[in-house]
């Protein structure tokens, strides 16, 4: 009987220690990983200036901000564009080290909201560890965010499953759309620019959600195709932007229409409608034209190809290129086929629906009339958008309002002055013509007020009614306007969307 008990406690034991070898064995790796994990994350610290549109000579409001980055090869750091937009001083803090490094922006894409950032001290790096890219992460399957949501001083890890990989908005500049991934936690303030990982790869940055009012923890992160396009674009020492080709379509999944254009069965195919004259391809595509394919990519009739063992939009073929790069459509065109090759641009006038980041208002100050392009962040400022204010900012693209006004200049501010007297009605109107010169953009207003003239008559969209300045009177108020509203300068011309030689 002892003997049978000394075996038993002998068993007991041995199975204890496995238990507890393997626990251990389990658990070192994943705590391993979290340590590896945490040398590659950053927070990042910002002081931020935010321009002031209804006043645009002003500096602005500043303010402070949090948010995460991760190191990758070559002491590169990534974050989110909105993280470091307008920053006028950036610090990063790493874990274990209570010493802040003053940082720099060297490469923003406010279209796909991501940053590339450098370090004065090379310091920083050391016993750090450099993250490297992998693969989108497939529905269904965990991935660990990392970051500091809500402005934390340490390190959060959180875990989420990929609930949908999908084509959406980028809330960052308000117009652009690529691929997101989304994942069943909340990415909160603070945890943007995180990595979110996958077997110690990055698979994604996270970068906005939804707000408790909305959706429960449904968080949105940039996958790696993205990022890696980032990456590449900005290897030259610059970024280009995303390119496109400029054009419309519609799904082709009722019988009779396919019928009607000379499909048969089966499910494939989509109908170009507008085709955008500042897109790349105006001029060889047309509206009532089908897409057979794309780069050899057969198109289903609800506009998506095979990539990357997925079913994605065409878009995400024209995503992965570059200014300059091409891309060949296969279309059917009055019962014949052909293959267009278009090169690819920057589709411009969408800018101006964009929100602008990193730029100072443009303006011009005259005889007490101050002067502004139509713009997005100047939109938003206004508590009221006047009718013919919102129809221009509406409809620039679907009307192509560019073709006559590249920029939409607008009278948006009168400033009380001699000079002004009764011009108070004309505020937020629209310039259409200077002494019978066409006005198309900011820097033309700005060379008809430099030419010498007795008198300026400005002419105003949708109203017989002038606006008459007399020089002499122009040039005498100029110091006294300048000095009684603080305006340091009479005005600012550089940057601005439209391309040169654009006709």
């Amino acid at each position: 009987m002892s003997m049978d008990r000394s075996k038993l406690f002998m068993t007991i034991f041995w199975g204890i220690v496995l238990v507890f070898w393997y626990g251990t064995a389990v658990a070192a790796p994943a705590g391993n990983r979290i340590e590896t994990l945490r040398r590659s994350v950053v927070r990042i610290y910002t002081v931020s200036q935010t321009p002031d549109y209804l006043i645009p000579w002003a500096p602005g409001g500043s303010g402070e901000g949090w948010g995460t980055g991760f190191i990758i090869s070559q002491r590169r750091i990534i974050t989110n564009a909105h993280v470091v937009s307008n920053a006028r001083f950036i610090s990063l803090e790493k874990e274990g080290d209570a010493r802040r490094y003053e940082a720099h922006v060297k490469f923003i894409a406010h279209d796909c909201d991501l940053a590339m950032l450098e370090v004065a001290d090379a310091r920083f790096f050391d016993g750090t560890t450099a993250l490297k890219l992998g693969a989108v992460p497939a529905l269904d399957s965990t991935v660990t965010v990392l970051g500091y949501p809500i402005g934390g001083d340490r390190l959060s890890v959180t875990r989420g499953v990929v609930s949908r990989i999908d084509y959406r908005g980028y809330a960052h500049s308000g117009v652009d759309a690529h691929l997101v991934v989304q994942i069943d936690a909340a990415i909160n303030p603070g945890n943007s620019g995180g990595p979110v990982v996958q077997d110690n790869l990055v698979v994604g940055v996270a970068f906005q959600g939804f707000s408790g009012m909305v959706a429960q923890n449904v968080g949105y992160m940039i996958p790696t195709p993205v990022i890696d396009r980032f990456l590449k674009d900005v290897a030259d020492g610059r970024y280009d932007l995303y390119v496109d080709v400029g054009f419309q379509y519609f799904p082709l999944i009722n019988a009779t229409h396919r019928r009607a254009l000379g499909l048969g069965t089966g499910d494939y195919g989509v109908m170009v409608g507008e085709v955008m004259r500042a897109g790349a391809a105006y001029g060889q595509l047309f509206p009532g034209d089908v897409l057979l394919a794309i780069d050899d990519r057969p198109i289903t009739s609800d506009g998506r190809v095979e990539m990357d063992n997925s079913r994605v939009m065409l878009n995400e073929v024209v995503e992965r290129k570059f200014k300059g790069d091409t891309v060949d459509l296969k279309v059917l065109r009055d019962g014949k086929e052909t293959v267009e090759t278009i090169s690819l641009t920057t589709p411009w006038p969408y800018l101006m629906q964009a929100n602008q980041y990193d730029v100072r208002p443009r303006f011009i100050v005259f005889g007490g009339l101050v002067f502004q392009p139509l713009s997005s962040s100047f939109y938003s400022a206004l508590e009221t958008k006047p009718i013919p204010l919102r129809y221009y900012y509406t409809q620039f693209l679907e009307e192509e309002l560019y073709l006559e006004h590249p920029e939409v200049i607008v009278i948006s501010k009168v400033l009380p002055d001699p000079t002004t007297s009764y011009f108070d009605g004309f505020v937020y109107a629209i310039v259409d013509q200077v002494n019978d010169v066409k006005i198309r953009t900011l820097n033309e207003l700005a060379a008809i007020f430099s030419q010498p003239s007795e008198f300026y008559v400005i002419r105003l969209k949708g109203d017989p009614q002038p606006l008459v300045l007399e020089a002499k009177a122009v040039m005498a108020a100029r110091e006294r306007i300048q000095r009684q509203y603080g305006i340091t300068a009479a005005a600012y011309l550089e940057g601005g969307i439209v391309p040169p030689g654009w006709e």
